[in-house]
């Protein structure tokens, strides 16, 4: 008979094996920060920016303030052991990953081309030329490519036929990142960037993802079949192969979670037999929206009964919570939800709005006012403005009135 692990326990096994629950380190360093991303695997990318861009937050969250530019040195260029992939979705991730993803290089190929209407099918003879200017010109941003299709179709979001094709090249393999400028992607021949060993190597596509399974495992610390499969979006019937290959070689266990069932029977769980199994975790995070802990928002709801939704695209009479809303991780439990926007000209750390979560006890307000005022300093920030929204907003306006930031409570 399986082991059945508590929710309590299955929460903190997920946490540490997420990497909270440690004490942050008084100067976040280069190593700390490999730590961090060899742990997680990958840092989601995404381009809202009203409070601070997705991939800073995991760190950050992990490790308290650190210098984003180290960060950036890290990521930002192959030659750094880091480079962008569709991981998860669009993520950073380290470069020895990379030939684990072939199998879906081939696959995104594969389909362009065999639809003989497609796009990559009719501009064959243009993708060629942004090989040849690649490899004339090294690396390029789409807006540095000279050529008459290099504009928008529409709004800002319409890609121009330079974008498109530099994507698509990215998507199968035969370019990758080279850094960023002003958020914007670089791209540099494959040939031109990567080592030899990483380059040249090619893994079967079921020993890709099974060692893609193996690293999602460890990197949750246990889950369903479809928390491990969504980790790096494999498909779902070829994780199961893997998982039942890894449990035959003792490198995962089958479990149970209280409360975890589906159509009223237990729903199978695997587990990282090295996995952590803290007796408690203590730590103040704030979770990007597209964090691991919350990025799969079933698993959120079945560890921590915490109901989440990006609203972004939401018309602003229809928002529930607010704009850019992120949960607050205290200690073991999602607490409190914090809409937050950087007012950069101003100096100041805006919270929109800030909702109490039924777990939320009477230390919930006075240790997320302490985790504001480190987020405002490492924004850059002179101030914290609690604005009267949401069912937090008054007790923590009042936790941090007369403090050196300022609360705006009821008016």
């Amino acid at each position: 008979m399986s082991e059945v692990v508590s929710l309590a326990a299955a929460r903190r096994i997920a946490l540490a094996a997420q990497g909270f629950g440690k004490s942050h380190p008084a100067t976040v360093t280069r190593r700390n920060l490999v730590s961090v991303m060899d742990r997680l695997q990958v840092l989601q990318i995404d381009s809202v920016n009203v409070f601070e861009r997705s991939h800073y937050l995991p760190v950050y969250a992990r490790l308290g303030a650190y210098d984003k530019s180290r960060l950036d040195q890290l990521t930002f260029s192959p030659e750094s052991g880091y480079l962008e992939y569709w991981g998860h979705e669009a993520t950073f991730l380290p470069v020895d990953m990379w030939p684990l993803f072939r199998w879906r290089m081939d696959q995104f190929r594969d389909k362009a081309l065999s639809d003989k209407n497609g796009w990559a099918s009719d501009r064959r003879d243009f993708l060629d030329w942004l090989r040849n200017e690649l490899r004339e010109n090294g690396p390029m941003a789409a807006s540095e490519v000279e050529h008459e299709a290099n504009t928008r179709r529409g709004p800002w979001w319409g890609w121009s036929d330079v974008k498109v094709g530099l994507e698509t090249l990215f998507r199968w393999g035969e370019v990758v990142s080279a850094g960023r400028a002003g958020f914007e992607r670089r791209y540099g021949l494959a040939e031109h960037m990567l080592a030899p060993e990483i380059l040249d190597a090619r893994i079967d596509r079921s020993d890709a993802i099974r060692e893609l399974v193996l690293r999602g495992v460890k990197a949750h610390g246990l889950g369903t079949l479809d928390d491990i499969a969504d980790y790096f979006r494999l498909p779902s019937a070829e994780a199961r192969i893997a998982l039942r290959e890894l449990e035959d070689a003792g490198n995962v266990r089958s479990v149970s979670v209280e409360g975890w069932e589906r159509r009223g029977k237990p729903r199978e769980v695997w587990i990282d037999p090295q996995a952590k199994r803290p007796r408690s975790i203590r730590t103040e995070a704030l979770l990007s929206p597209f964090d691991p802990v919350v990025w799969a928002r079933d698993r959120a709801l079945r560890l921590f009964d915490f109901h989440y939704r990006i609203e972004i695209y939401t018309p602003a009479h229809k928002r529930v919570h607010g704009y850019y809303v992120l949960p607050v991780l205290i200690d073991d439990n999602i607490c409190a939800r914090v809409d937050l926007k950087n007012d950069r000209q101003n100096r100041r750390l805006l919270v929109r709005a800030a909702w109490a979560e039924p777990t939320a006890d009477a230390d919930t307000a006075p240790r997320l006012a302490e985790l504001l005022r480190r987020t405002a300093m490492w924004q850059g920030c002179d101030t914290v403005v609690v604005e009267n929204n949401g069912t937090l907003a008054s007790e923590l306006a009042a936790v941090m009135a007369g403090d050196e930031v300022d609360a705006v409570g009821a008016r």
